[in-house]
Order: structure tokens, then C-alpha cells, then sequence
């Protein structure tokens, strides 16, 4: 188990209309992995949607952040 159980209690979803593949999933995994706080992403190709649970330290900027350096952007 993780150390840090009371560190994600937070989930943040959110909408990437570059998904589109299985390929595009493990990138944003991979990307959001890597961010702090973050233990779980969650990938819906079909919908596009990005799923993730996080602990409070890590902001939706954040987030938005890590997605767009791996080359997806975030829609309002």
C-alpha cells in the first residue's frame, strides 16, 4: 500500500479531444504518473475523458499542466 492513503482523496476529471488511440492513453498515464501526488489516472478513449485521483496538493493547473507537455490539451 501507498504511503500516502490520506494524500488521494481528490478526483479531478477532465477532457483531452486529442485522444484517440490506446497509444494516446498510456502517454497521458505515463505523463500524469509523474506528477506528485497523483496515484491513479484513469484513460476513456471512447470518450476522451481523463479521470484523476489525486491528493489535495495537487492543483487542476497542475494537472492541465503535465497534460499539455505531453501534447494534449484540456477542454473548458
Amino acid at each position: 500500500m501507498s504511503e500516502n492513503i490520506e494524500a488521494t482523496n481528490k478526483t479531478t476529471e477532465l477532457t483531452a479531444p486529442e485522444i484517440v488511440c490506446g497509444g494516446c492513453a498510456s502517454s497521458i498515464k505515463k505523463a500524469l504518473g509523474n506528477v506528485a501526488g497523483v496515484s491513479d489516472v484513469e484513460v476513456d478513449v471512447a470518450s476522451k475523458k481523463v479521470t484523476v485521483k489525486h491528493g489535495e496538493n495537487v492543483s487542476r493547473a497542475s494537472i492541465v499542466d503535465a497534460l499539455d507537455r505531453a501534447g494534449y490539451s484540456v477542454a473548458s
